[in-house]
């Protein structure tokens, strides 16, 4: 049986891939310029990964006799991610973005640590992978950053 520790950093994960997909989301949609096409369409293909990550936290979840919290149980936590004013402010929207990766971030880390301790190596597992492919995210927008912040 996991730990109260584990459930918890599951959903608090769950809820932060959640509120990536919709931060995601209106951030591909509300960017304007040439500039911006690059990164929607990045935004565009990681927020099928992010869906992705939430199913498998859910369902890991689920499988720990827990649940993911509903929209009535979810708090929003990513002020760096909302749009920005200016349509055109990709640099804004590239920071908040390696803002939300960071936590996520030091969450599956949080996550694999205390699943170790718990003797629950599915959840481990789980953490690891998504971690890696937090891990992607960031490279490509810390890119994304540098190349934006140049010009």
């Amino acid at each position: 049986m996991s730990s109260d520790r584990v459930i918890e950093l599951l959903q608090k994960a769950y809820g932060d891939e959640m509120e990536t997909v919709m931060n995601y989301q209106t951030n591909a949609i509300v960017l304007d310029g040439v500039r911006a096409e690059e990164i929607k369409e990045s935004l565009q293909q990681d927020i099928q990964e992010e869906l992705a990550h939430a199913q498998q936290l859910g369902n890991r979840l689920k499988q720990l006799d827990a649940r993911p919290p509903s929209s009535a149980e979810f708090t929003a936590r990513q002020d760096s991610l909302q749009p920005p004013e200016d349509s055109t402010d990709v640099l804004s929207v590239i920071r908040g973005v390696l803002d939300a990766e960071g936590d996520a971030i030091e969450t599956y880390r949080a996550l694999i640590n205390a699943a170790k301790d718990a003797d629950d190596p599915v959840t481990e597992d789980l953490a690891v992978t998504v971690l890696a492919d937090e891990e992607a995210h960031r490279t490509e927008f810390r890119g994304f950053e540098k190349e934006y912040q140049n010009d």
